[in-house]
């Protein structure tokens, strides 16, 4: 199976158009991950997060996998982790020093990240969610940037962050922009419509998660099963496809190496305008 297509975002990292998520596999990480590789995916999201991600599960498998690969190195692949603050994390399984200051916390989440990675750099590295106070939004900020500055990480970026207001005051401060917006992806939110306009306004990739969980009611639709018999895909592929050429980078869990394989398959086909405007009517 072929790689998915990249794109370079406007720091000039390569990130592919699909990417395997890692949240909830605990100790099967490791073998979803070198799975993953194998069936072609070259992009990796994870998080410095125990309560829902096993990162160095995540790293473990990308060694292996590296380790038997003829022409696959490092720098073939897009690793992307999170700091995610105290609010998000097991109280027993905090991956770094609970009683640190805030800005050392955010230290201390990235060298695990670097270790549970067994890398020496981070392609993206994203702030898990908003902090309740906007300062301590930028105050983590300030400390991600430092990182980028310090050759550790190449962007940055930030998730469920639901409030363009948010978003657009942390471009307006930031010394190094957002290039990755990863929110869930569903109706609740208006599937973030505004968000998206101003991320394309901002050059901000917008990541798309939960996009297939959170939608069976887009996956079952008529117009749906219709392109299905058109181009022999499954919902999921169609689906997939739609948002990537919607400029929309989505991430997909299953454990499942002949779903990672028909995800991979959707870019095989291109849909048309009229059909992409079909489904964008079901949103």
């Amino acid at each position: 199976m072929s790689p998915a297509p990249f794109i370079e975002t406007p720091a000039g990292v390569r990130m592919p158009q699909l990417l395997y998520g890692t949240a909830w596999k605990a100790q099967q990480t490791a073998d979803c991950v070198k799975r993953a590789l194998q069936a072609g995916f070259r992009g990796i999201d994870t998080a410095c997060q125990p309560k829902h991600y096993h990162e160095p599960g995540a790293g473990e498998g990308i060694a292996e996998f590296l380790a038997a690969a003829d022409s696959v190195t490092r720098q073939d692949l897009y690793l992307q982790t999170k700091f995610t603050s105290l609010s998000g994390q097991d109280p027993r399984r905090v991956p770094y020093d609970a009683r640190a200051p805030l800005s050392e916390q955010v230290t201390q989440s990235l060298q695990a990240s670097l270790r549970n990675l067994r890398t020496d750099y981070i392609d993206c590295w994203v702030l898990h969610s908003p902090m309740p106070r906007e300062r301590d939004t930028l105050s983590v900020w300030r400390v991600m940037e430092q990182a980028v500055e310090q050759g550790f990480v190449r962007q940055l970026g930030i998730s469920n962050c639901y409030d363009e207001r948010v978003l657009t005051r942390l471009c307006a401060q930031a010394r190094v922009q957002p290039s990755v917006l990863q929110n869930r992806f569903y109706a609740d939110t208006g599937y973030d419509k505004g968000l998206r306009a101003l991320c394309r306004s901002q050059r901000i990739v917008y990541q798309s998660f939960w996009t297939l969980t959170a939608n069976p009611r887009v996956l079952a639709h008529a117009v749906v099963a219709s392109l299905c018999v058109q181009y022999g895909s499954t919902p999921a592929q169609i689906f997939f496809r739609y948002l990537t050429q919607e400029g929309i980078v989505p991430l997909t869990g299953t454990q499942s190496l002949e779903h990672m394989r028909e995800d991979l398959a959707c870019f095989a086909f291109t849909l048309s305008d009229k059909e992409r405007a079909a489904i964008s009517a079901l949103l």
